[in-house]
C-alpha cells in the first residue's frame, strides 16, 4: 500500500514547540479527522535540555529521501490520526523498526533511545488515509517516569522482543501490564489492538526464543504475532500495516454518534516542560 512521510525543519531551539497534531491525544481513541495533511516531525523528549521537548526533525535533513512508495501519499489528506506505541526492553530494535517503516532506513550504529521519540507514516485502507503516529518509548528503567504521559491516548501497541534474548521475551507480560496500568482503555478491554513482535529474525544461529513460544504467548493474551527483521526488512511493513489496519477497522465500525469522541483535538503538549525521572543504571546498546 502507498504511504508517506514528510519532514519538517524545526527552528534551531532545544525546546522548539512541535505541531499539536503530532503529540499525545486526549480521550480513549485519540483519533482525529483532519482537514489537511500535517508535516511530520520526529520529536524527542530531551534528557534535561531545558527539561522540555526537543524537536529532532532536523535529523531528517541528512537522511536519504524516502522510497517512492512512501512519498505517494505526500499531498493526501488523512482521515484518521492514530497513536501507536512501540514498547519492549532496551536493545530489541524498536528504533530501527520505526525508522525502517517510516523512512525505509536501518542504522546498524543505532544507540538506545533517550526518552521518547515518534515518527509518522500514512497508509491507505479501504480508500481512507490512516496516519499512524508511532511512538518509540525507551525501554530503559531510568526513563520509566516518562512513560505514563506517552501511553495515554494510544489506540494500539507493538510489544517487541529480541528472538536472540529470551529475557526480553520473558519480560513481555510486564510490558503488557504496564500498558494496561497507564492506559485505562486497554485495562478495561475496550482496546486490544496489540501485536507481539519477535524482532531480529535474521539472527538464525543465535535464536533463543522459538517461534512457537511467541505464537503461544500471543494466543494467551489475545494478541497478533509476527517475527520481523529491521535489518533485512522482512515482515516490518506487514506488522505495521496490520496493526494500523486493525485499528482502522475498529474505529470505522463504531456508530456515528461516537465520532465526536473519536474526533479529538491534540493535547497541548508542545512547549510543555517534561522532566525525566532520576536516572538509574541501565544497559542496552540498541533500542
Amino acid at each position: 500500500m502507498p504511504a508517506s512521510i514528510h519532514a519538517k525543519r524545526a527552528p534551531p531551539s532545544s525546546s522548539a514547540p512541535v505541531d499539536d497534531d503530532l503529540f499525545d491525544h486526549e480521550g480513549t481513541w485519540a483519533c482525529r479527522r483532519a482537514a489537511s495533511p500535517q508535516p511530520v516531525s520526529v520529536a524527542t523528549v530531551g534528557d534535561g535540555v531545558d527539561g522540555g521537548i526537543r524537536d529532532a526533525g532536523n535529523d531528517l535533513d541528512t537522511a536519504p529521501p524516502p522510497p517512492p512508495a512512501m512519498a505517494a501519499l505526500e499531498n493526501r489528506e488523512y482521515d484518521y490520526l492514530v497513536k501507536v506505541v512501540l514498547i519492549g526492553d532496551s536493545g530489541v530494535g524498536k528504533s530501527n523498526l520505526l525508522s525502517r517503516f517510516t523512512r525505509g532506513e536501518f542504522n546498524p550504529e543505532s544507540k538506545s533511545t533517550i526518552g521518547v521519540e515518534f515518527a509518522t507514516r500514512s497508509i491507505e485502507v479501504e480508500g481512507r488515509i490512516v496516519k499512524g503516529q508511532i511512538w518509540d518509548t525507551a525501554g530503559q528503567e531510568r526513563f520509566r517516569a516518562l512513560t505514563s504521559a506517552y501511553y495515554r491516548g494510544a489506540v494500539g501497541a507493538l510489544i517487541v522482543y529480541d528472538i536472540s534474548k529470551h529475557q526480553s521475551f520473558d519480560n513481555v507480560p510486564r510490558w503488557i501490564q504496564e500498558l494496561r496500568d497507564n492506559n485505562p482503555a486497554f485495562a478495561a478491554g475496550e482496546l486490544n489492538q496489540i501485536m507481539l513482535v519477535g524482532n531480529k529474525s535474521d539472527l538464525v544461529e543465535l535464536r533463543a526464543v522459538r517461534t512457537e513460544e511467541g505464537t503461544e504467548l500471543a494466543q494467551e493474551y489475545g494478541m497478533g504475532f509476527m517475527e520481523t527483521s529491521a535489518l533485512d526488512a522482512s515482515n516490518v511493513e506487514e506488522a505495521f500495516q496490520t496493526i494500523l489496519t486493525d485499528i482502522y477497522k475498529v474505529i470505522s465500525s463504531r456508530p456515528p454518534e461516537d465520532d465526536a469522541r473519536m474526533t479529538m483535538d491534540a493535547a497541548k503538549l508542545a512547549g510543555e516542560k517534561i522532566t525525566p525521572g532520576t536516572p538509574t543504571p541501565a544497559e542496552g546498546k540498541c533500542c
